[in-house]
């Protein structure tokens, strides 16, 4: 291998180590042999990552930016399942590669990313021969069932005032979103979330710019998102 390609691969693995700590529990030939086969994707903001009924080829560490994993509904209404983010995981992913099915969702570059991807026959290997990658993965399925959990429970007793004001409040102080985005990320329509959002403004609780949201009271926010279904 050329020098510039060591340094490359150096450059590469202490990202991935740095979002991902749980690899360092691979020996590190094999996280060396993991390096060699996979490779770097960077895409531009809007780009398809994957799209319903196709295959999955590889299963993708995030290493900067954002993906939102999407269901479309046959009346054309689509709702955001999750994001991904650097440092996270794909469950969708997951579940495809383990189940040898294609993906029933798409995902889509919320901004500007770049991902590691690693091929389908490096991640079956390292499923059935690494118990450090085995656990990383399962414990992925117990963290994002534990998420929709959450999910399920706020759609299923909470106002939309309250689910818009902790969205607001884990992406904040300064959001970057348009309300569309915010509505899908809720499963609702743009026109509910804008009239919300300038609820919250006249309140003062936040600034309304170009596709930005600003935070003004966190604490008058965090009062919305707990207060209790009346």
């Amino acid at each position: 291998m050329a020098e510039a390609e060591q340094v490359g691969k150096a450059g590469l693995g202490e990202r991935l180590l740095a979002q991902y700590p749980a690899l360092r529990e691979l020996p590190v030939a094999e996280f060396e042999r993991l390096l060699e086969e996979g490779f770097v994707r960077s895409v531009p903001a809007g780009t398809v990552m994957f799209d319903e009924a196709q295959p999955c080829a590889g299963f993708p560490f995030v290493l900067d930016g954002a993906i939102g994993v999407s269901k479309l509904s046959d009346t054309g209404r689509e709702i955001q399942l999750y994001r991904v983010e650097a440092g996270e995981s794909c469950i969708l992913t997951s579940t495809c590669l383990l189940g040898s099915i294609d993906y029933n969702a798409h995902g889509v570059a919320l901004t500007p990313t770049q991902v590691f991807v690693l091929p389908r026959p490096t991640f079956e290997r390292l499923l059935a021969g690494s118990e450090p990658f085995r656990r990383y993965v399962f414990r992925l399925f117990a963290d994002r069932i534990s998420d929709l959990m959450q999910t399920v429970e706020a759609v299923a007793f909470k106002r939309l005032d309250q689910r818009l004001a902790a969205l607001l409040l884990q992406r904040g102080p300064q959001v970057r979103a348009t309300h569309q985005q915010l509505a899908d990320e809720l499963g609702s329509v743009r026109e509910i979330v804008s009239r919300i959002v300038r609820t919250f403004a006249e309140q003062g609780l936040v600034r309304t710019g170009r596709e930005q949201i600003q935070i003004l009271d966190e604490p008058g926010l965090r009062r919305v998102a707990s207060a209790e279904p009346g």
